[in-house]
This record gives structure tokens, C-alpha cells and sequence, in this order.
């Protein structure tokens, strides 16, 4: 009917989550193959990784065009204005059609990750947005403003460390000797973290 031809509207006139439906593989691609069911317009994705409990390198390994399929509908969501139904193969039965994962366990499982790795990426975006920003207080790049710890140092940053002065009581000559061996063990430690400074100030000095 014209009704069946319309675009549904949102997640309507799709066919319920963890239904068990018999659907006609439509196209192969490496990644997966796009399964048309009876009655509905979408089409949804069958992802190498719901294919088969066995590892599947390629959709063509499992599937032709035209070939009919036993799928269970395990996500349903959208993006935009588009609409994507995610189905798997692997949980439902292809000989009988018996749901093989009647709890949902594995799918709720694999809609966790699907979230985890959509998440992971956005985190990749926003490590990318913060390495390409230019900091305007030392002209750096790689960090926010607030984040910076080179400025106000800068100035200084290139300048050794100055220990406190000595105390003007100290004359004995012992007591400046063995102040002046714990100087040069401060220092020792101090001359990584000096290092570390110019580095820094050299590098956005260059750019």
C-alpha cells in the first residue's frame, strides 16, 4: 500500500528491537551485507562481527545477493536525519530460525562496546581539537591557555635556579663546606628539571 512507501517517522514503522524476522540479503560489502525484511523499507546492516560466531574476514565469505537470511533486529537508532538498524545473524538459528541469544545478553554486550568505541573516537577528535590549538599566552601549540606552565615563567624558565641565599650567621668554615657539597647535590637534581624548561622554551621560541 502507499502507506508501506512512506518514510517512517523517527523510530516508527521499524520493526521492534530483538525481533526475529526472515530478510533478503540486498548488498555485500567487505564490512558487512545490507538486509532488506518484507513489509519494511529500511534496510539494515549486518556487520562482519554478527555474521558468524567463527571470525569472518569478508561478507562474500558468508552471503550472496538474493540469498535469504534469518536475522534478529539488535539496534535501532538515529543519526541525524538518517535512520540505521543494526541486525545479527550469529544469534539467530539460520537453519530453524530459533533466537540462539534468547536473554539479549550478547547484544546488549556488543551495543556497550559499539557505544565504548563511539566514545573512544569522539575522545580521539577532541585530543586532536587541543593538539592543534595555539596557546596564546606563549604561542605554543598543543594546550589550552589556562593549561599553560611556561607562562609567566617563560622569562625565567631559561635562567639556572637560584638557591636561598646563606644564612649571614653561618662563618664557620665546616658548616659552608658541607653547605656547599648539598648545593651541588641540589643542583645535580635540579639540572633535569632545567633541562626539561629550555627544552620546552626553545621549542616555542622555534615555532
Amino acid at each position: 500500500g502507499s502507506e508501506s512507501e512512506e518514510a517512517p517517522a523517527g523510530l516508527e514503522g521499524l520493526p521492534p528491537i530483538y525481533s526475529i524476522l526472515k530478510g533478503e540479503v540486498v548488498s555485500v560489502q567487505t564490512y558487512g551485507a545490507f538486509v532488506r525484511l518484507p513489509g519494511y523499507r529500511k534496510e539494515g546492516l549486518v556487520h562482519v562481527s554478527e555474521m558468524s560466531a567463527s571470525r569472518v574476514e569478508k561478507a562474500s565469505e558468508i552471503v550472496d545477493v538474493g540469498e535469504q537470511v534469518w536475522i534478529k533486529v539488535i539496534g535501532r537508532e538515529i543519526r541525524g536525519d538518517k535512520v540505521k538498524m543494526s541486525f545479527s545473524m550469529k544469534a539467530v538459528n539460520q537453519g530453524t530460525g530459533r533466537d540462539l541469544d534468547p536473554n539479549n545478553v550478547n547484544a546488549e554486550q556488543d551495543a556497550r562496546r559499539r557505544r565504548q568505541f563511539r566514545d573512544q573516537t569522539g575522545n580521539k577528535i577532541t585530543l586532536e581539537a587541543v593538539l592543534n590549538t595555539t596557546c596564546s599566552k606563549c604561542g605554543c601549540k598543543g594546550h589550552f591557555t589556562k593549561d599553560c606552565f611556561s607562562a609567566p615563567g617563560l622569562q625565567y624558565a631559561l635562567l639556572p635556579e637560584e638557591d636561598d641565599k646563606e644564612p649571614q650567621q653561618q662563618s664557620s668554615a665546616s658548616v659552608l663546606k658541607q653547605d656547599s657539597d648539598k648545593k651541588k647535590k641540589k643542583k645535580k637534581k635540579k639540572l633535569w628539571t632545567n633541562i626539561i624548561r629550555i627544552q620546552w622554551s626553545l621549542m616555542c621560541l622555534s615555532q
